[in-house]
């Protein structure tokens, strides 16, 4: 089914709302799952709220905490999310660091405590558009099977970077795997086979089934090297934020566990003035260097592309993701309950 970005924001901030999450964490909150369904990523967009309003029912969410933060040194933050909101707690600790990096060039906040943060290019993006270059990384439960391994034992690991240009930023955010857990999960709930090569079921041996998958392990991307590439972010997080490694985290699939994985956000103040313009010819140089005449894409231009259709035209959403909405809606309260129903 086809949705507008303005009835799934007013659904799931009235969901969280219900839960008792404040208006302003409410909307940060449903902002950026409604986000990823804009920019094409539904493995990061609604259907991920369920599980967020059972772990708030289950008190393994504080939906008003925004972290108790404390600066270790001239340029760390330690935050401690007290079960807060990813976004929330993410946010908070952005413009703690913001303030801190026109004094120290660089800022970085290392989170514990806190929960999933969802699509990471949101952070970047914040970051960018305010002159300053952003880079996110954050862990995960034991999801992808090292090179030449049968079994999980890294998370997913992603790794997000916004670069100021003079216009749009550059933002790039990737898993260090082949594709994420979230979207594994996204084919198993549309009952679609995964591709060749994504990931391993729970015997080790290679699968099409995204349900065996779901239990199974996803590969790293890039053979040995995103295999490298992942372990360093694995330890960089557990190293900075004091967070376990991946065998021992949970909470960001389940509705059964606090969370309890890392997220280091780091925030660098540009070496020029005229870095923004420097980056947006450079960029216009890769997108030009094709001999044929054709178009190179940089990390982002597509998902811009699919943003602005999805605003005019609507994004699709799986009919029984909705359903799940609507029963996770049965006890909305009276003051929501007609936007509610419009949209449902």
């Amino acid at each position: 089914m086809r949705v507008m970005a303005a009835q799934a924001l007013s659904l799931a901030t009235a969901l969280l709302e219900a839960r008792g999450a404040e208006p302003s964490h409410a909307r940060l909150q449903a902002e950026v799952l409604v986000e990823a369904e804009l920019r094409g990523h539904p493995s990061h967009g609604l259907q991920r709220l369920p599980r967020l309003l059972a772990r708030i029912d289950r008190g393994l969410i504080a939906p008003n905490a925004t972290g108790s933060q404390t600066w270790a040194g001239s340029a760390f933050l330690a935050v401690d999310g007290e079960a807060g909101l990813g976004p929330v707690v993410a946010h908070a600790a952005i413009e703690q660091l913001v303030d801190r990096v026109e004094q120290t060039g660089i800022a970085i906040a290392g989170i514990r405590d806190a929960n999933h943060l969802g699509m990471l290019a949101v952070y970047v993006q914040s970051i960018a558009c305010r002159g300053l270059i952003g880079i996110v990384l954050t862990s995960s439960e034991a999801l992808v099977h090292p090179h030449g391994g049968d079994k999980a034992m890294m998370g997913t690991n992603p790794v997000a970077i916004g670069m100021p240009t003079s216009g749009e930023p550059y933002i790039l955010d990737m898993a260090t795997s082949v594709v994420s857990m979230g979207k594994i999960h996204d084919y198993a709930l549309k009952g679609e086979p995964i591709s060749q090569g994504w990931a391993l079921g729970p015997d080790g041996a290679p699968t099409l089934d995204a349900q065996r998958a779901k239990s199974g392990s996803i590969a790293p991307f890039g053979g040995a090297k995103g295999y490298g590439l992942g372990l360093g972010f694995e330890l960089l997080v557990a190293g900075i934020a004091g967070t376990p490694p991946a065998p021992e985290v949970r909470g960001t699939l389940d509705a059964d566990h606090r969370a309890n994985k890392g997220d280091v956000i780091i925030i660098v103040k540009p070496g020029s003035a005229g870095v923004g313009a420097a980056v947006s010819g450079y960029l216009d140089m890769v997108r030009d260097s094709k001999s044929d005449g054709g178009t190179v894409t940089i990390p982002g231009d597509r998902s811009r592309q699919r943003r602005q259709h999805a605003i005019s035209e609507g994004f699709e959403v799986d009919p029984r993701v909705w359903e799940e909405l609507a029963a996770a809606g049965s006890g909305i309260p009276a003051s929501v309950r007609k936007s509610y129903h419009e949209y449902v």
